[in-house]
C-alpha cells in the first residue's frame, strides 16, 4: 500500500496497558473481600465505551459500592503509574516522524485520561492531535472519533493508518475507511479481527520502512 500520510494511533493497551491493570485492579478488590472475580465478564468490556457493567455483582447488595469503586481506583492508578510505554511505540512515532508523517489519537477515553497520561509519559508532542470520546457524539466501534482525528489531521481516511488492539477499535478505523493494524494486548488476544491489515504481537515488530513508497 502507498505510504501513509499520517498515523493515528488509539491510547488504551496500544500506547500504555490501561486495560489488564483494570481487570487486575478489580480482581484485588475481590480477592481482597474473600470473593472470586469473574474475569472473563471483564475481558467483554475492554475497548468498548458506555456499556453497562456491574463488576461488583459478586458482592452483597448492601455492600458500599463507593467503598469498592475507592479501593478499586487506588489499586488502579498505582498499577497503571508502575507501566512502561509498551514496545516499539517509540520507535514507531520517532520513524514516522523522520518520515515526515503526521501523528494523531484516537481515543474511546477521555482527554483526562488520555491527554495527562501522554504528558506524564513526554509523548504528548509527538501528536499534532488527540481525539477522544468527549469530542464526538457516538464512541467506538463507531467511525466517528476516527474521522474527526483525520479531520484535525487534516488527511483523508484513505491516507491514514490506524493502530488498535481492541475490536471495537479496530471496527471503528475500518469503518471510518482508515487501514488499520491491530496490535493486542493480554486483554484482546483470543479475538478475532477480521478488518486488520496486519496482526502484530507488539508494535516493536511493526517495520514501517517496508510501506511502499
Amino acid at each position: 500500500m502507498p505510504t501513509p500520510a499520517a498515523l493515528v494511533l488509539d491510547f488504551d493497551g496500544l500506547i500504555l496497558d490501561t486495560e489488564t491493570p483494570l481487570l487486575d485492579s478489580w480482581e484485588y478488590v475481590h480477592h481482597r473481600h474473600g470473593l472470586t472475580y469473574d474475569r472473563a465478564k471483564g475481558h467483554n468490556i475492554v475497548g468498548h465505551s458506555g456499556v453497562f457493567y456491574d463488576p461488583w455483582e459478586a458482592f452483597p447488595e448492601d455492600q458500599d459500592r463507593g467503598q469498592l469503586e475507592a479501593e478499586f481506583e487506588q489499586v488502579k492508578t498505582e498499577i497503571i503509574l508502575r507501566q512502561p510505554i509498551l514496545p516499539g511505540v517509540v520507535e514507531l512515532l520517532d520513524a514516522a516522524q523522520a518520515s515526515g508523517m503526521i501523528l494523531g489519537v484516537a481515543s474511546n477515553s477521555t482527554h483526562d485520561h488520555v491527554d495527562s497520561h501522554l504528558k506524564r509519559l513526554k509523548l504528548f508532542d509527538y501528536f499534532a492531535a488527540t481525539t477522544c470520546r468527549d469530542d464526538v457524539s457516538a464512541p467506538k466501534p463507531a467511525p466517528d472519533v476516527y474521522l474527526l482525528a483525520c479531520e484535525r489531521l487534516g488527511v483523508a481516511p484513505a491516507e491514514a493508518m490506524a493502530f488498535e488492539d481492541s475490536v471495537p477499535g479496530h471496527l471503528a478505523a475500518h469503518r471510518a475507511g482508515l487501514s488499520v493494524v491491530v496490535v493486542p494486548n493480554p486483554s484482546t488476544r483470543h479475538y478475532d479481527f477480521p478488518h486488520a491489515l496486519e496482526r502484530i504481537d507488539s508494535l516493536a515488530d511493526f517495520d514501517l520502512s517496508a510501506l511502499a513508497g
